[in-house]
């Protein structure tokens, strides 16, 4: 009887002192994360984005490069890709801007006809935008830097990001890819 006695007063004993103890503790901090997410995600659905003015701004640009390649407006380049522009050509090589620039001017890079098709503008908020679609190239030809021409012909498919710049938009990325025929 002792035995239990001293037994249950021991469980008594170390009981108090766990809950004892965990009442010394601390409280925990407040999760300021979630308030601060909050308030953004607040922000963020009061902000009004004129969705339907991006997309016509972007397919205006999209649409206008088979005239900035006849033309050679090489001015038209220099004030729509980002200086910083990440390019990825049909073949898998990498471009850059003044690349564009210097293969548009020089007239390595040329089209019979160059039509913009399939455009899908998704715009991510108001200031980036993915814009999607196909091109056919008729005639199309390509000057390597040295001096093979190889056909530029035929379909592609690519995908093209504009962040707004200083009130402005910018390509600051575009990839291509060819569309096999069948």
């Amino acid at each position: 009887m002792k035995r239990n006695a001293l037994f249950m007063a021991l469980l008594l004993v170390t009981a108090l002192i766990v809950f004892g103890m965990s009442g010394c503790q601390k409280p925990a901090a407040p999760d300021t994360n979630r308030g601060a997410t909050s308030a953004a995600n607040a922000n963020s659905a009061k902000e009004t984005i004129d969705t339907a003015a991006i997309e016509l701004e972007l397919k205006r640009i999209e649409n206008d490069f088979p005239r900035v390649l006849k033309e050679k407006d090489t001015v038209a380049v220099d004030r729509v890709e980002a200086d910083d522009i990440a390019v990825v050509y049909r073949d898998g090589t990498v471009g850059s801007k003044a690349q564009d620039i210097s293969d548009i001017k020089s007239g390595n890079l040329s089209a019979d006809s160059w039509e913009v098709t399939d455009m899908k503008v998704n715009v991510l908020n108001k200031d980036a935008a993915v814009v999607s679609g196909r091109s056919i190239i008729k005639g199309g030809k390509y000057k390597t830097p040295d001096g093979k021409t190889i056909d530029a012909s035929g379909e592609i498919r690519w995908i093209d990001t504009f962040a707004r710049r200083n009130g402005e938009w910018k390509l600051v990325a575009s990839i291509s890819t060819p569309v096999p025929k069948p």
